[in-house]
């Protein structure tokens, strides 16, 4: 894990060689500089996290330092040091861009939190811009986005069935993507130039869900005044995509079997049937194998569907993607709405990290529509966010009971291996359980000797 590097530029040696020490004991890297022209120096060589610098210095002064870190270190948060504390300087400071303003002679502890407070905004900073370039880089409107290693297997496997013409089942809860993945295994098959169509099964009548996915002649009956291609038909050449199933009319089930076992349809009231080259992907909220059990699915056709599954996991068990997703939902919904919202505060991120979407990416995409539709200004904060996001779980980790108290540093190791045994592993959920971020997590991992 790359050093947190701080510049630490004043002229009083007794100031600079104090802060550096308290500092290099929070286990940042600190350059120590003993006037501006050298702290410029430095930064021209070296990549810092944090600047702090003194006001007040002959030469070159802190004002200078500020200027040139915004000007050519933009993100750069820089901390102003003085010993001549007054209204104006502050203001002046704060208007060209400090992020804090300290005045001599300050308490230790103050100087911690105030840096500490400063390279968790440059943390974030940076999180979210590599949210955004990473959001640039997703031109089509239908790519699915992940960074967790389970859906990104979850797409390996879909690129490796994709160039075979079997049939698919996806299965997953409502919301989670099915028809996107559905579109990602057609853009990587053969068929990609081939039209994609999709065709919801559910709540449609028999004779209504014949008539979309095979066609009829003309006359065939009451209300057919002309000719009409069924969806096998439009999709030839390409992938037809049935979602929900599971839910067609048991009649239009033995109908759809015959068309994937001969290839070719028979439009309602026609003699003759027509030939066709269609990849059937179908998906399902339901298991289906429960759906055959319940008599709602013919057997024959779950096998024949039933080629290849996969199983999208809901939002809630790949909390990483939330971030990567929220920003690019928020950069959706801003272009559409014409709104000026480009961030998303560290308050707000967390309710969204912690909520377990009953609706999946579905109800996230909700909460940033409805967010940035309320959002004053640039910031989406938690008061643009539904109520209920604020109850939060609280999970209690309870020591066992022992003869003896253990000491503090026991207790704080078991409490953070309890933590992780219940995030499976994962070192971002343990973090978040403990309130912590994860470079925290990993000091106290490696003071208390626990292994990778």
């Amino acid at each position: 894990m790359n050093e947190t590097r701080i510049l630490l530029i004043d002229d009083e040696t007794i100031a600079l060689t104090n802060l550096t020490h308290v500092l290099q004991r929070e286990g940042y890297a600190v350059t120590a500089c003993k006037d501006g022209e050298s702290g410029l120096a430095a930064l021209r060589t070296t990549d810092f996290d944090l600047v702090l610098t003194d006001l007040k210095m002959p030469g070159i002064d802190g004002m200078e330092v500020l200027r040139e870190v915004h000007t050519r270190y933009p993100g750069v948060p820089v901390i102003m040091i003085t010993g001549h504390a007054s209204l104006d300087s502050a203001v002046e400071a704060m208007k060209a861009g400090a992020y804090h303003y300290l005045a001599k002679p300050f308490r230790l502890a103050e100087a911690r939190e105030v840096v500490r407070a400063a390279l968790e905004l440059r943390r974030v900073k940076r999180e979210n811009q590599d949210l955004k370039l990473r959001i640039e880089q997703l031109q089509n409107p239908h790519t699915l986005i992940t960074q967790d290693l389970g859906m990104q297997r979850l797409l390996e496997t879909a690129r490796q069935i994709a160039t075979s013409d079997s049939s698919v089942v996806i299965h997953g809860e409502s919301g989670t993507g099915k028809e996107l993945l559905a579109r990602y295994i057609h853009r990587s098959s053969r068929r990609a130039q081939g039209p994609f169509v999709a065709f919801n099964c559910g709540a449609l009548s028999e004779d209504l869900a014949a008539s979309e996915l095979f066609g009829h002649e003309k006359g065939a009956f009451t209300g057919a005044q002309a000719r009409k291609v069924g969806l096998f038909e439009a999709a030839n050449g390409g992938t037809l995509f049935l979602d929900e199933v599971a839910e067609l009319p048991p009649s239009v089930q033995v109908k759809l079997l015959r068309v994937l076992q001969e290839r070719e349809v028979l439009r309602v009231g026609a003699v003759e049937p027509v030939k066709i080259d269609v990849r059937v992907l179908a998906a399902s909220n339901r298991d289906l194998r429960e759906a055959v059990e319940a008599g709602h699915l013919r057997n024959d056709l779950y096998f024949r569907l039933n080629v290849v599954t996969l199983s999208l996991p809901p939002l809630r068990e790949r909390r990483d993607d939330i971030p990567l997703l929220a920003y690019f939902l928020l950069r959706k919904f801003a272009v559409t709405m014409d709104r000026p919202v480009e961030e998303i505060t560290p308050e707000a991120m967390q309710r969204l990290v912690e909520y377990d979407y009953p609706g999946n990416v579905r109800e996230l995409s909700n909460f940033i529509e409805r967010g940035v539709a309320l959002a004053q200004g640039e910031v989406l904060d938690v008061e643009h966010l539904p109520q209920h996001l604020g109850r939060l779980t609280v999970r209690v980790f309870a020591p066992e009971l022992a003869a003896a108290p253990a000491t503090l540093e026991a207790q704080e190791k078991a409490h953070i291996l309890q933590a992780l045994k219940l995030a499976g592993g994962n070192r971002s959920e343990a973090a978040r359980m403990l309130g912590i971020d994860r470079v925290s997590l990993w000091r106290k991992l490696k003071k208390y000797g626990v292994n990778d």
